[in-house]
This record gives C-alpha cells, sequence and structure tokens, in this order.
C-alpha cells in the first residue's frame, strides 16, 4: 500500500532552508542599502563629447545639426570683420566681432580684461548661445594672430560652462579653399537666456601669480614672440617692457603651420611643447590673446589639464609698479628708441 505524503509539521517559526537562505539575503541587502545609500546609476554625459579642433569637412556634414551654432568671430585686426562676414560667410553662421563686441573689456583702468559674469551671459545669449549649444568658432584663417582671437572665445566660453564647442582649423579661409559654398548678408541670431556656470580651473587671477613669482608651483609660459619675452619690444598698452619672474618662453607661433593657416598636426604639437615641464602650467601674454592659443595646445588637445590662463597677462601685472618683472632690455635698445630705431 503506499505510503501517503504527510505535511511535516514545524514548530512556530520555523523556515525550510530555502526560505531561511531567501530571508539572510533580503536582510543582508537591507544592510548594505542602509550602510552605503542605493546603488548609485552610471554617470550619464549631459553633453556629447565633441573635438576641440575641427576640419571643414566635419563641420560641412553637422551644418544642420540642431543645438550647432558657428560663430564667425573675424574682426579689423585681421583685415576682416563685419563687412566681410557679410560678403561672404559659411552658411547659417552668425558673427560676433571679437574686438568689438565685449569680448574683453576694460576694467580699472586696465584694457582686455575678462567681462564680468552678467556681461558675458548678456553678450552670450544674444548670440542665442546657451548651455546645451555646440558652438564651433571660427577666425579668419590667415594668421596665428587671428587664431588666438578665436582661442581667446573659446577659453571664454569654455570658462563660463558652455561643454560643446570646438575652433574650425583653418578658418573661413579653410573653408573658401575647399571651394566649399557660401552665404552673403547678415543672419540675425535670436536671442536666449543663458546662465553661466564659472569653471575656476581654468583661470588664475593676478593675486595667484603673484604668488608663483614669489614662491613657484607652477611653469609661467610666456606666449609672446622673443622680442617681447626679452624686452625689446612691448605692448603700447603695457606700462613696462619684460616678463613674469621665471617664465620661459612659448612663443605660440610654434604650434602654427604659416603654410597652411592651420594648426600643427597632433605629433608636431606634442614635440613643440616637450620642453613645458610636467605639473602646473599658467599661460600669459600681453593681453590673453596669443596665451589662448597655448593653454588650447596645451590644455584642449594636449590633454594637460593642471594648465590655466591668466587672461589679464603683462597688461595687468604692469600696471601696479611695485610687481616685479624681469627683462633683458638695454641702455642701447632704450637708446634706439629715442633715435627711432627700435622699440
Amino acid at each position: 500500500m503506499p505510503t501517503a505524503n504527510r505535511a511535516v509539521s514545524r514548530s512556530p517559526g520555523s523556515r525550510s532552508p530555502g526560505a531561511a537562505l531567501r530571508a539572510l539575503a533580503l536582510a543582508i541587502a537591507a544592510i548594505m542599502a542602509a550602510t552605503i545609500g542605493p546603488a548609485a546609476a552610471a554617470p550619464v554625459s549631459t553633453a556629447t563629447e565633441v573635438p576641440p579642433l575641427v576640419d571643414v569637412t566635419w563641420l560641412q556634414s553637422r551644418l544642420r545639426d540642431e543645438g550647432l551654432v558657428v560663430l564667425d568671430t573675424r574682426y579689423g585686426a585681421d583685415g576682416a570683420g563685419a563687412a566681410a562676414f557679410a560678403a561672404a560667410h559659411i552658411p547659417g553662421s552668425i558673427h560676433s566681432d571679437y574686438d568689438k563686441d565685449g569680448w574683453r573689456v576694460a576694467r580699472n583702468g586696465v584694457p582686455f580684461m575678462v567681462p564680468t559674469v552678467a556681461e558675458l551671459e548678456r553678450l552670450i545669449g544674444d548670440l542665442g548661445i546657451d548651455e546645451t549649444s555646440h558652438v564651433v568658432v571660427v577666425p579668419a584663417g590667415r594668421s596665428v594672430f587671428d587664431f588666438g582671437g578665436a582661442a581667446r572665445v573659446y577659453w571664454t566660453l569654455k570658462y563660463v560652462g558652455v561643454k560643446k564647442v570646438s575652433i574650425l582649423n583653418g578658418g573661413v579661409a579653410a573653408w573658401v579653399a575647399a571651394g566649399l559654398p557660401v552665404e552673403r548678408g547678415v543672419k540675425t541670431p535670436s536671442p536666449t537666456i543663458f546662465s553661466a556656470t564659472i569653471d575656476a580651473s581654468l583661470v588664475i587671477d593676478a593675486a595667484g601669480v603673484e604668488a608663483i613669482a614669489n614662491a613657484g608651483g607652477a611653469t609661467l609660459i610666456d606666449a609672446r614672440p622673443p622680442s617681447f619675452f626679452l624686452g625689446k619690444e612691448k605692448a603700447s598698452v603695457a606700462a613696462a617692457y619684460g616678463r613674469l619672474p621665471g617664465a620661459i618662453n612659448v612663443d605660440s607661433s610654434v604650434f602654427f603651420d604659416p603654410a597652411t593657416f592651420k594648426l600643427k598636426p597632433p605629433a608636431e604639437l606634442a614635440k613643440a611643447a616637450a620642453a613645458i615641464p610636467q605639473g602646473p602650467v599658467v599661460s600669459y601674454c600681453n593681453t590673453g590673446h596669443w596665451a589662448a592659443t597655448d593653454w588650447f595646445v596645451l590644455h584642449e588637445l594636449l590633454g594637460r589639464k593642471d594648465v590655466r590662463m591668466f587672461p589679464g597677462s603683462m597688461v595687468e601685472w604692469a600696471s601696479k609698479p611695485e610687481r616685479p618683472i624681469e627683462s633683458s632690455r638695454t641702455k642701447w635698445d632704450d637708446l634706439k628708441r629715442k633715435l627711432g630705431f627700435g622699440s
């Protein structure tokens, strides 16, 4: 006769081995959740990574991308400006004169300083740029000097929190040389609200540079041509000849190919920067213009994230005569200047 199945009798509160294991696992999970909190989700970037330097082929294929702003920064010093923009520009681009539209302002008698946050929010918002825009900055493409203007605009946008910014290598000249179509006339952007989020890691002020000049802690690189570095020449708006104490000269032109009017290839950029010591670096020039190219190459292209820019540069530094300045200028240089043969 078959044996009938019988229910197993258990005392109150007793559990099957499987139930006990499940209960133990739940208890352990509860303890861990209470100790370390809920599991963190993998970080999600709110901004698609974009290359800091792009070519005309890259830009042409993306002209219709949503959120793309092609910002033409041509200005008078590069032989262009608003009139040149109106005559021919990359389709869909907007114009902002680097020299006239407020990318650098006078403050406390010192020219070419970084605008206030409110000034920058207004300037950038009026161009139709917000925190989600991808801005491609377009210089004239005629010299390292106009590239410096684009680099300064790029740095400014990054400084106030625009995450997606690129520079068109070779600028408008490269676009035209490639036989790509251009537009005429002026496009007025639709203003928007831009709220800045300052990235203080990109900038150093005069007080911070004074600390470095006194006690070290970073390499100061002078992005000007050697004549300025040595004190043989100075900017008309600078109060003194010379350089920051202990600085080394890394002329921004070493990163530029004058035959193509573009930055050099990555391997050549790395070679040109090889003599710069590892560790924190501060880039400066006369007014934060050439310095922006050095910063751009080191920080954005070569990945040296410990590089900051001193935007006030020598014009701000020399505005206070008590600040130390090194110079290789001689009495003979001064005499030649008096005679009209030197700067």
